[in-house]
Order: structure tokens, then C-alpha cells, then sequence
């Protein structure tokens, strides 16, 4: 009988400190579970913050206890407990560590839970992982350090797959850190997302592709935005310039004539045909500057001016359809102003002594500049803060050796600033 009530003593010892490790569980369970429902609240702050404190230092006995260390429950709240206090910390030198412990517990959490009893607590801890490293992401990219701040928006994105911030934030880092192939990866993955900054996303992805030296996957995407997004200008000025840049302004302005066909009232469709004719002068006035042997000059020469022709013709059939068109107006002043400050330059350019020559040079310039004239002041008038309309007012003045409205014009410029 001694034996038995021995035996009996000592089971009921073991059962007890069971039972003691059980209760640290129970204990670091409730007071999280406190701490959860208290935080975020004026009222009840002092409560979360006492619970969180009490939930951790019952969580570490038993932790450490061989009964109850190796429970997925354990590892689990473990992970919740401590990646709630790493996310409130603010101080790295004291978060990172608690960070890592709550990563490490996770990461056994999973291994343990084979039945997923402990999902929910496994999700929350790395919630708050993700949050955490989206704070760091964020004062990394503050502090300009790019790759410091992708690597930590990646850890948020490969937590919330899903979420569009993640994945806009991992492309944006990877784009300052020039790491092109993962900015391109990020942006992508957007386009297949309800994220609403969609139409910023195919400005931004078809530079990334340029700056990789992609032309293919730029002119793609760039048309894909103008297809979903068929009022958007810039979408269709990136479309005829980088068909430009690959020397194919012949297909670009058979898409163009083919859609205009289709809708001859559209007056976008002029507009983006006189775009794809100034870019094309524009490219041909580069050519003209580089150019040394006559022959080559000649040519570059012929082909600005019969394209600044062509982009004028387009810009009036627009405002044919519609005179108040700003953008039309705009450009339609500027590529009739080229050919007169080419003039106007020329004529400078002559001796002194060929006054005859430069009085007529200078009349054929300024007959030039006042056949601008109508538009440019259409643009100011529509857009009085448009920098580009103002200036190129200026520049008319200027030509026409107009000084007091020019200054006038600078005092519109500056106050733009």
C-alpha cells in the first residue's frame, strides 16, 4: 500500500507540472487573446499593453518546457505574440530581434500544425511579419537605400501575394534600384489585378522595358494601354515614338491613316497623325545637326520640312473638328513657328553686308511666325497656365522683335512658378 501511494504521489506530481506548463499555455492564450481585443483603443490601451507583456513571459515557460515546447499551439502563439511586439517597437535595434524570434516560431508553427489547427494564429503572426517588414520597406526607401527597401517589400508581397500595394511597392523599389527584370516581373503582375492605378502602370512598365532595352515588350505594352485606354494621349505619343525609334514610321502611319478610314470624325486620330509627323520632323532636325556632307544634310533637310507639312495638315483637319482642341492648337502653332525661328536664325546668320538679303530673310521669317500666330494665342487663351503655350507666344514675340509682349509673356511664365 506504501508503494502504491507512493507511485500515486509521484503521477500525481507529473500530472500537476503538467498541468503548471498547461496553465503558461492557457494563460499566454487569454492574455493575447486580451491584448487583441483591447489594443487600438484609447480606453483600453494600458490593458493591451500589460496583457501583450504578460501573454510573452508566459509564453516563453512554456516554451522552454519539454511538456509543452513542441506543441503547435505553442510555436504558433509564439509567432503571434512576438511579431505583434516586433510591429509595435519602432526600434530596430530592439524589433529586429523579436522579429526573428516570431519568424523562427512561425516557421516551426507550420512544420508542427500538420492538422492546420492553428492556422489562424499562423496567418495573424505573419500579418504582422508582413507589416513589419512594409514599415522597414518604407524607411529604407525614404533613406533611399532601393534594394534594402525591395527585399523587405518582397517579404510583405510573398506574404500577401494578393495584396496590389505589395506588389506595386516590391516593382517601384526594384525600379529605383535598377533591378529591371524584377520591376518588370512587379508591374506585370499588376496588369492582372484589379489595382487602380492601371493606367499609370503602362506608362511605368513601358519606360522599364525601354530602360531594358526591350523595344518589343515597350511597343506592346504601350499599345495594350492604348487600347485600354483609348483617350489617353500619352499612351498614343509613346506608341508613335517608340515606333519612330524603331524606324518604322511608315507602319505606325498606316495604323493611323487605316483608323482614321474607320472614323474620319475622330479628331484624336488627326491629332496623333500630326503627332507622328512632328516626331518624324523632329528626329529629321537631330539628323540635320549630326550631318556632314551636303548630300545627307539636304535630305535631312527635305524630310523635316515636308513632315513639319504633313503634321500641320493633320492639326487642321483636328481643329476642323473641334477649334477649341488644346493639344492641337498647341502643336499646330509650334511646327508652324519651326520653319520660322529656322528662318529667322538663317537670316542672322548672314554678313553684314548683304543688308538686302537679310531684310528679306527676315520678312519671309516674320510672314512665317504670323501664320503661327492665330494658334498660339488659341493655346494661351485655352490654357493660360500652360508653360509650353506661353513660351511658345514668347518665342513669336521675340521673332517679331516684339519686346514688350515678350516681356509681358515672361511675367505669365514666371508667375507658373
Amino acid at each position: 500500500m506504501k508503494i502504491r501511494f507512493l507511485m500515486t504521489g509521484v503521477l500525481g506530481l507529473v500530472a500537476t507540472a503538467t498541468f503548471a506548463q498547461k496553465g503558461e499555455l492557457n494563460n499566454a492564450q487569454t492574455e493575447f487573446d486580451k491584448y487583441e481585443t483591447s489594443r487600438g483603443n484609447k480606453v483600453t490601451a494600458s490593458i493591451a499593453a500589460t496583457s501583450i507583456v504578460a501573454a510573452k513571459t508566459s509564453i516563453d515557460k512554456a516554451a522552454v518546457n519539454e511538456k509543452t515546447a513542441n506543441l503547435p499551439q505553442t510555436q504558433a502563439l509564439k509567432g503571434a505574440i512576438y511579431s505583434s511586439l516586433a510591429v509595435q517597437d519602432s526600434v530596430p535595434a530592439t524589433s529586429a530581434p523579436l522579429f526573428a524570434t516570431a519568424e523562427e516560431a512561425v516557421k516551426k508553427a507550420k512544420e508542427l500544425d500538420t492538422k492546420g489547427e492553428n492556422k489562424k494564429l499562423i496567418d495573424h503572426a505573419n500579418v504582422n511579419l508582413a507589416q513589419y517588414q512594409l514599415s522597414k520597406g518604407v524607411k529604407s526607401y525614404q533613406d533611399k537605400d532601393y534594394k534594402s527597401a525591395y527585399k523587405a517589400f518582397d517579404y510583405y508581397r510573398t506574404v500577401l501575394p494578393e495584396d496590389t500595394n505589395a506588389i506595386y511597392y516590391t516593382g517601384l523599389a526594384a525600379a529605383n534600384a535598377n533591378m529591371l527584370p524584377e520591376a518588370i516581373t512587379n508591374y506585370n503582375k499588376l496588369l492582372t489585378t484589379n489595382y487602380s492605378g492601371k493606367e499609370r502602370v503602362y506608362t511605368d512598365l513601358s519606360s522599364l522595358y525601354l530602360m531594358n532595352k526591350d523595344t518589343v515588350g515597350a511597343l506592346k505594352v504601350v499599345s495594350d494601354g492604348v487600347a485600354k485606354y483609348p483617350t489617353n494621349a500619352d499612351f498614343r505619343r509613346r506608341e508613335v515614338e517608340i515606333y519612330l525609334q524603331t524606324g518604322r514610321q511608315k507602319e505606325v502611319t498606316d495604323k493611323i491613316n487605316a483608323a482614321i478610314a474607320n472614323d474620319p470624325k475622330n479628331k484624336s486620330l488627326y491629332y496623333y497623325g500630326g503627332l507622328t509627323y512632328s516626331t518624324a520632323a523632329e528626329s529629321a532636325a537631330k539628323d540635320l545637326k549630326t550631318a556632314k556632307d551636303p548630300a545627307a544634310k539636304a535630305t535631312a533637310q527635305k524630310s523635316k520640312e515636308e513632315n513639319y507639312a504633313k503634321a500641320a495638315e493633320m492639326y487642321k483637319k483636328a481643329l476642323e473638328i473641334d477649334p477649341n482642341y488644346f493639344e492641337a492648337n498647341l502643336n499646330l502653332g509650334y511646327v508652324l513657328i519651326n520653319p520660322a525661328i529656322d528662318l529667322y536664325n538663317a537670316a542672322n546668320k548672314l554678313p553684314a553686308n548683304q543688308q538686302k538679303a537679310y531684310d528679306a530673310a527676315v520678312a519671309k521669317a516674320g510672314a512665317q511666325f504670323d501664320l503661327a500666330k492665330p494658334y498660339l494665342l488659341k493655346a494661351v487663351e485655352l490654357n493660360p497656365k500652360s508653360y509650353d503655350a506661353l513660351n511658345n507666344l514668347k518665342t513669336y514675340y521675340l521673332g517679331k522683335k516684339d519686346a514688350a509682349h515678350a516681356a509681358e509673356i515672361q511675367k505669365q511664365i514666371d508667375a507658373l512658378k
